[in-house]
């Protein structure tokens, strides 16, 4: 803000915006590397207490009376950070992710030139890396607050998703939190072919094609409506623009909002487009309609419709293909294909006002993999004979 004693800003904006920008880059790292150590801390702590264990203690032995008395020791030493859950959880952070640092841990020192370095323990100690090392950042991606509900995911490939997206995103710890309760890893994977599932474990959620926009369900249980039959399209559009940030977070990456009831004239005739949105990182419009019943025929048709117009009038030359998508309460996958052209760029995601039943999801994508992997297996067996 401009100081009315002071138009300096105003000549000189430049100058005033680079040394906000240092200060602020500074606070980010500042935040950063308080994230980092505290992470490594607990780590190593775990680390310790999971030595002790090993080294002819048995659980009865030391149980809960020994985390206990350390607790009050190191709290005070310290005071607060150290209580009995919070050490329990370090034990648990170390077992979680020993295997994976591990591997990272051996492959920096052999960068470094130092295999022929004599190590007393069969446990690695990060403390045994130089803390200048650029590797250490990264090992831990997010704040230790975050690894806290990480560390809950049994699934590995599961947990190295949602990591990897907490710290693309910036997630704070409600909204890692919400995308893990509304099941985010399992609606993208089973909205995706099988052999791209493991891509989201390694690479995190990529859109490489209109395709990987899509979840299904896509969950709107943020909207908070309460339960009842139906609900109009109004009602839900109206809700929909009130919690916008939100929606959006549930659309996914690169999505921009431009308009609600986009109105367009053909042959002196009035149409009106739900929502309008821009994809940046696919450089195209985002048409979606919302149908709160079945998917007709009908509904396909109109949706096609609107991209063809927005493709002829609208997009830019250098612009992708519009999309559209329609937000249906159902829908039957058979009735979609044989509305739509396989290239028609038009997809149906069904909605859920309430989060899913993840035990089910979880139950079907492990199926679905299950299938994957038994037809990967009889095919190359025939490749061999």
């Amino acid at each position: 803000m401009e100081n009315p004693k002071n138009n300096n800003v105003a000549k000189f904006p430049e100058f005033f915006n680079k040394i906000a920008a240092i200060i602020e880059q500074a606070r980010k790292h500042v935040g950063r590397t308080v994230d980092l150590t505290m992470c490594i801390t607990y780590y190593e702590v775990g680390r310790i207490i999971v030595e002790q264990e090993q080294g002819g203690k048995t659980r009865a032995d030391y149980g809960s009376a020994l985390l206990k008395d350390l607790s009050v020791f190191l709290t005070g030493l310290y005071g607060r950070g150290f209580s009995e859950t919070n050490l329990r959880n370090a034990r648990k952070f170390f077992l979680t992710y020993e295997g994976q640092i591990q591997q990272l841990l051996t492959a920096e020192l052999e960068t470094q030139k130092q295999q022929s370095m004599t190590v007393k323990s069969s446990m690695l100690s990060i403390t045994d890396i130089s803390p200048k090392s650029q590797f250490l950042s990264n090992i831990f991606k997010v704040s230790w607050t975050h690894y806290v509900i990480l560390m809950r995911i049994k699934n590995p490939e599961e947990r190295s998703f949602y990591e990897l997206e907490t710290a693309s995103q910036n997630w704070s710890v409600e909204d890692l939190q919400r995308q893990y309760n509304s099941s985010l890893y399992e609606r993208l994977a089973l909205s995706r072919s099988k052999n791209e599932v493991m891509q989201l474990a390694k690479e995190g959620h990529t859109i490489k094609k209109s395709a990987d926009m899509l979840k299904n369900p896509l969950v709107l249980e943020f909207l908070g409506l309460e339960e009842r039959e139906a609900y109009s399209e109004t009602d839900l559009e109206t809700a929909i623009t009130s919690k916008l940030q939100k929606f959006l977070l549930e659309l996914g990456k690169g999505f921009l909002f431009e308009a609600r009831q986009k109105r367009f004239t053909f042959e002196e005739e009035n149409f009106w487009i739900d929502l309008v949105f821009y994809n940046r990182l696919l450089q195209c419009y985002v048409l979606i309609d919302l149908k709160t019943e079945k998917l007709k025929h009908q509904d396909l048709g109109q949706m096609q419709m609107y991209v063809n117009y927005f493709d002829r009038y609208v997009k830019a030359k250098h612009e992708k293909p519009t999309v559209g998508i329609l937000l249906c309460k159902e829908k039957k996958d058979s009735i979609v294909q044989l509305t739509l052209a396989e290239n028609s760029n038009i997809y149906a995601s069904e909605y859920s006002l309430y989060l899913p039943d993840k035990t089910l999801l979880q139950q079907k994508l492990s199926e679905w993999v299950q299938e994957y992997e038994e037809a990967r297996m009889i095919l190359e067996a025939e490749k061999e004979s």
